[in-house]
């Protein structure tokens, strides 16, 4: 059980398009208006979850022409937003968006966001730990998922927000964008390379 929970906490950890956004909502809007964001992508982080479970995500995923338009809508999204945070400039916003992103844009993120199918399916289909009692070893892992996933959200978020109430300089600011962009095509061209 224990090295689940390490696996959660690193799999969640590393930057991918939940948390990246998570701290570009928090440094473009501040704390509480980031919390509504954070809880679309729990409500989200869950559903894939139980797609994932229920084995919905694998039938979806196997029909070759779904995959491949799936994958490439959510590779595209998450190049126009690694190219949105690079272009924001000076400013200190890297989600440039008209209104602030709530709990549906949350929800939709994580329903799009392939890493969150792979973490889920790492997750609920290895590290088993109670191989005797697959229905109480999948609640245990629902629980601890969550215990792990959420508290990590809120740091990112509040990593974001404390960019927001800083001041920084220009460069400084344009700086943080080029890495939070650089971080974004990471993630997009692990992606690529994980589907070829």
């Amino acid at each position: 059980m224990l090295t689940f929970a390490l696996a959660v906490f690193l799999l969640i950890i590393t930057p991918g398009p939940g948390v990246l956004s998570t701290a570009g909502v928090g440094a473009a809007y501040g704390f509480q208006p980031g919390l509504r964001y954070v809880m679309g992508l729990f409500i989200g982080t869950n559903l894939v979850g139980l797609a994932v479970i229920s084995g919905l995500a694998a039938i979806v995923f196997s029909v070759p022409v779904v995959r491949g338009v799936l994958m490439a809508a959510s590779l595209a999204y998450l190049v126009y937003l690694a190219g949105r945070i690079a272009l924001a400039g000076s400013k200190l916003a890297f989600i440039d968006a008209r209104r602030r992103p709530g709990v549906k844009d949350g929800i939709l993120l994580q329903i799009i966001n392939p890493k969150a199918y792979a973490v889920n399916s790492a997750l609920y289909s290895g590290f088993a730990f109670l191989p005797d009692n697959l229905l109480l070893e999948t609640l245990l892992k629902l629980l601890i998922g969550n215990a792990v996933w959420f508290p990590i959200h809120l740091i990112w978020l509040f990593a974001g927000s404390a960019l927001h109430r800083l001041d920084l300089a220009e460069t400084t600011q344009k700086r943080i964008n080029y890495g939070m962009a650089a971080a974004m095509m990471t993630v997009v061209l692990l992606g690529v390379s994980a589907a070829l």
